[in-house]
């Protein structure tokens, strides 16, 4: 999980790289992503969203013609930054409009951790707890709104929405609360996923209409073993299709600009949600 008690300790386990070498060499996330052979042209911009809360900052990229399927991506407790920019492009290379947010917005514009996923965890944990269950659902309804409104999106075809790390259980949290609209969702190394409190991100898959996959961190599964368990049998009494596995890398593998980047499992894990997305998202 994103938190500091376990942090440092999961670096030293899993740090594949030096990420402070890679930065001196100039060596950026583009760097770290494979593009497509047949990616499209994208154009990209930065908006800002009105919500109930006030405005939101976000980075939107989208396929330079045409309108697609919109994905609503969830950045980790790091935020938006250069990395996730990346990742929403490489997504819109593969045909879709692409919404990544600051979910930090009433607290602060973006980037909230200036030097990325080396930012001391300490500094960027209370913006994540500034956010609760309310805060995330009331944004959910209005990125979606939001993205239904561009000419770029195609209405017509369901919503797909992604999370990392803490934005985990806000993907859970927009899949009910836009149930109509999300068709699928996907989240990667996610934190409280399942929970003993009355508002646990799972209690709401019955409320749900997705397909899901739930990539787990090793060191996540390790420490709560019955989580994915809890979840498994969840989606099967709500009827919903949903692929749960406990992928072979640390918490934050994903994103290429960590330390615990694992870009094997990486590119495993980015396959396996565009799989899921051209089945889902018509």
């Amino acid at each position: 999980m994103c938190d500091q008690d376990h942090f440092e300790e999961d670096i030293k386990k899993y740090s594949r790289r030096d990420m402070g070498a890679l930065a001196a060499a100039g060596l950026g996330a583009a760097m770290l992503l494979p593009r497509a052979a047949d990616a499209a042209e994208v154009s990209e911009n930065n908006v800002n969203i009105t919500t109930p809360d006030g405005q939101c900052d976000a980075y939107f990229v989208a396929p330079s013609s045409g309108s697609h399927a919109a994905v609503l991506v969830w950045p980790d407790i790091f935020g938006l930054r250069p990395a996730f920019r990346q990742m929403g492009k490489r997504l819109a290379e593969s045909g879709y409009s692409v919404l990544v947010v600051n979910p930090f917005y009433r607290t602060k514009k973006a980037p909230t951790a200036p030097d990325g996923a080396n930012t001391p965890i300490q500094s960027v944990i209370p913006l994540a707890r500034s956010l609760n269950a309310t805060t995330q659902t009331t944004d959910a309804k209005a990125f979606v709104k939001w993205l239904d409104a561009q000419p770029q999106v195609d209405t017509n075809k369901k919503i797909g929405t992604i999370g990392y790390c803490m934005g985990g259980p806000i993907v859970m949290r927009t899949a009910a609360a836009a149930a109509d609209r999300v068709g699928a969702a996907a989240t990667f190394h996610g934190g409280g996923l399942v929970t003993d409190a009355a508002d646990s991100p799972h209690l709401l898959i019955p409320q749900m209409k997705a397909q899901f996959l739930i990539a787990i961190a090793e060191n996540d599964d390790q420490r709560d073993p019955e989580s994915k368990n809890v979840l498994r049998k969840a989606f099967e009494q709500a009827h919903l299709k949903a692929e749960i596995e406990v992928y072979p890398a640390g918490h934050g593998w994903c994103p290429p600009d960590t330390r615990v980047h694992n870009r094997e499992q990486a590119e495993k894990a980015w396959a396996r949600m565009l799989d899921l997305f051209s089945r889902s998202l018509v």
